[in-house]
């Protein structure tokens, strides 16, 4: 009798404890905060996740300002002959380093795997030696 008068105050605590995080919020779904890899619309057709905008973005932006850049202030193009022996412009130089840029993550999740931080650093790495050299 002695051992229930002792448990009896910890009794309403553990049902309070299982109707908080036990099976009552089965089907219930959690609150989360942001994710890279969640969709931004759930029902659309394709699964357009905060990355791959801001991926496209990126891209959309840089072909804008190539664009712009050669369109007003740079009217011949800035052609020149680099170290791979090809003749460029700017727009060739930006698709010589989205491809690159391409091929480094590529291998290295195919090679290495995650996480994808190096070929990162190694693509701008890339992108800078293309618009310095070739």
């Amino acid at each position: 009798m002695r051992k229930l008068l002792l448990t009896l105050p910890f009794l309403p605590s553990a049902a309070f404890a299982q109707a908080q995080a036990g099976w009552g919020n089965v089907g219930q779904q959690e609150e989360k905060g942001f994710s890279w890899t969640d969709p931004l619309w759930p029902d659309f057709w394709m699964a357009w996740t905060p990355a791959t905008l801001a991926l496209f973005i990126g891209i959309f932006s840089a072909i804008a300002l190539i664009g712009v850049l050669e369109g007003f202030k740079y009217r011949d193009g800035i052609e020149r002959r680099g170290v791979l022996g090809l003749t460029t412009t700017l727009g060739d130089r930006l698709f010589i380093t989205l491809l690159g840029s391409a091929y480094i993550f590529l291998a290295w999740l195919g090679l290495v795997g995650q996480p994808v931080w190096a070929p990162l650093f190694l693509s701008i790495g890339w992108g800078f030696f293309v618009f310095w050299k070739v």
